[in-house]
């Protein structure tokens, strides 16, 4: 056995293991902790897989955001968690617990290896047709063009996922701001950080949308980014989040999915399709709906990490 497989198989040995330690561990911030390598164990695995559209996801989104909002859920919830900890499963409910998961586990051996091989597969077709919107990358080529429809209905979904966390805020506060965050040491590391990583950060964030078009990249990974700049910020005290009934917020945040619903109209007024591009101006138009959808999404991941308002919209 060569170094190369041998280090994949070290690899998956790790992600096993700490998937295990992250379900069986107690303590809430640990288990938090270990989602959070988790995810970026298994951003790693499919880089190795040959995937790094997904490992950017995996690693903006599925740890890097959930890490950041599973977080701050269990900040709240730690002084409630010694009551709960104190209720454990008898041994009857462990061993249900572990036979339904056998099975489940099972279920899902089951169906994977009853697949035909090849597996059916629509690469060819979308392979064949990718020239029509002269985008480089195969993976924006179907995000934007083949399933079109369900990139936009994600977008409206996170718009759905702030408006619950909005709805959870008190009467008095509702069109308000988030609590503000604990403002830093102005000598210390974090507020020299938010001083010097957010011009950087954005334009790596920018970067990462704009070279989507031919090589691995996205909306979704930018925005991760220029949010992650944006809290950065707020938790060294050097801005403060906007109040929820602000209208440059609000039209911030449905600007992406108008955008995205308008040229879908458009092509439909044309007589082709809804959500179908000119061919001549494919390219372009995708691009104007990814700017915009970055900006909307960057607003939403921040928005959603800052919670529900808490106090009214005056500073």
């Amino acid at each position: 056995m060569t170094i190369v497989p041998a280090l994949d198989l070290f690899v998956a040995g790790i992600v096993l293991i700490v998937a295990v330690w992250t379900v069986a561990a107690r303590d809430t911030m640990s288990a938090v902790v270990g989602f959070v390598a988790y995810g970026l164990l298994l951003a790693l695995v499919w880089v190795r897989l040959g995937a790094p559209d997904v490992a950017l996801t995996e690693a903006a989104i599925g740890s890097g955001l959930a890490g950041a909002l599973l977080i701050g859920a269990a900040t709240r919830l730690r002084a409630g968690e010694p009551s709960v900890s104190t209720e454990r499963l008898g041994g009857a409910g462990r061993v249900l617990a572990m036979t339904l998961s056998a099975v489940v586990a099972a279920a899902v051996a089951v169906v994977l290896l009853s697949l035909p091989d090849p597996a059916p597969s629509l690469a060819s077709e979308a392979a064949a047709n990718a020239g029509v919107t002269s985008l480089g990358n195969p993976v924006t080529n179907v995000l934007m063009a083949f399933r079109a429809m369900d990139t936009m209905l994600e977008k409206v979904v996170l718009l759905l996922a702030l408006l619950g966390v909005w709805s959870m805020a008190r009467d008095h506060a509702w069109g308000g701001r988030p609590r503000s965050c604990r403002r830093a040491d102005p000598e210390g590391p974090l507020v020299l950080l938010a001083r010097v990583l957010p011009p950087v950060g954005v334009v790596l964030g920018i970067s990462v949308l704009w070279v989507s078009a031919d090589h691995p990249g996205g909306a979704f990974q930018g925005a991760t980014i220029l949010a992650a700049m944006w809290l950065l910020v707020l938790m060294a005290g050097l801005g403060d989040v906007p109040a929820a009934g602000g209208r440059r917020l609000r039209l911030v945040l449905v600007a992406g999915p108008a955008v995205f619903l308008t040229v879908g109209l458009g092509g439909l007024a044309l007589g082709a399709a809804f959500l179908s591009y000119p061919p001549a101006w494919a390219k372009p138009v995708i691009l104007v709906i990814e700017f915009a959808m970055v900006l909307t999404v960057a607003t939403t991941l921040g928005l959603l990490v800052a919670g529900p308002p808490e106090r009214s919209a005056e500073r």
